[in-house]
């Protein structure tokens, strides 16, 4: 693990990332996508991307999604893996007398993270992380460049965590508020108009995004925990643990 770490740490390394993805097509998908997402995906250029939230009508998160303009009239939402049919099964569930087909789609994602991420992609998504550049390649089958090593999960989840970044399934679920993980800067717009689930998110913006447990990195100093180890603080309970690495 050591070596995938400082390929991430010192040049570029990837991983294939378990992603779903899903098309939408029709002449009324910008619409259709523009109220049912945060972030105005509207203004996209084809082949332009954005990160958005797809949240219940109470605010809480259904799906993180990078969202990805392909035509004038196509897009393709990409989630973490196993949440693909919650995405179809929310969005169909909203698409009253609507021109808009979603499909899964059999694509794959190869993350490459480092700081020489842009110099050796020249292509692809860009997906940098605080204190980490990165480019993910999405496709039917997309190809490590030269020069980009082949890097192993554990590694790559040592540097997701250390950068602060939630997934679904650990930091984000249907009980998560969109404040509490800290991706709202990055997802939600506050100036496109209503989409579903808005209320909450643009409440708790005008009180100072204050919520009750925020998304936070924990180092200890020996020994390992498990995933939903509870952590205490003068003798309360105050959190658990979401995700866990190890880091050389």
């Amino acid at each position: 693990m050591s070596e995938d770490y400082q390929a991430f740490r010192q040049s570029a390394g990837a991983v294939e990332l378990p992603r779903d993805f899903v098309r939408a097509t029709g002449p009324d998908v910008t619409s259709f996508l523009q109220g049912q997402l945060s972030q105005n995906v509207a203004v996209l250029a084809p082949g332009a991307s954005t990160w958005a939230l797809l949240l219940q009508p109470q605010g809480k998160v259904t799906a993180f999604l990078r969202v990805l303009r392909v035509a004038e009239e196509e897009f393709v939402l990409e989630t973490d893996a196993g949440f693909g049919p919650a995405v179809i099964e929310r969005l169909n569930r909203f698409k009253l007398r609507v021109k808009c087909d979603l499909d899964a789609l059999a694509w794959r994602c190869l993350a490459v993270r480092g700081p020489k991420a842009h110099e050796l992609v020249a292509d692809g998504v860009v997906a940098d992380w605080p204190g980490l550049p990165g480019r993910d390649l999405v496709g039917e089958s997309p190809e490590a460049p030269a020069g980009v090593a082949m890097c192993g999960m554990d590694a790559y989840e040592a540097v997701r965590i250390e950068a602060g970044i939630p997934v679904m399934g650990s930091e984000l679920d249907e009980g998560t508020i969109p404040a509490e993980a800290g991706v709202v800067d990055m997802s939600v717009s506050f100036t496109k108009g209503c989409y579903t689930g808005q209320e909450l998110v643009a409440r708790i913006d005008s009180r100072g995004g204050n919520v009750p447990r925020r998304l936070r990195g924990l180092v200890l100093a020996e020994g390992p925990a498990p995933v939903g180890a509870t952590v205490q603080a003068d003798g309360q309970d105050v959190g658990k643990l979401t995700s866990v690495a190890y880091s050389p």
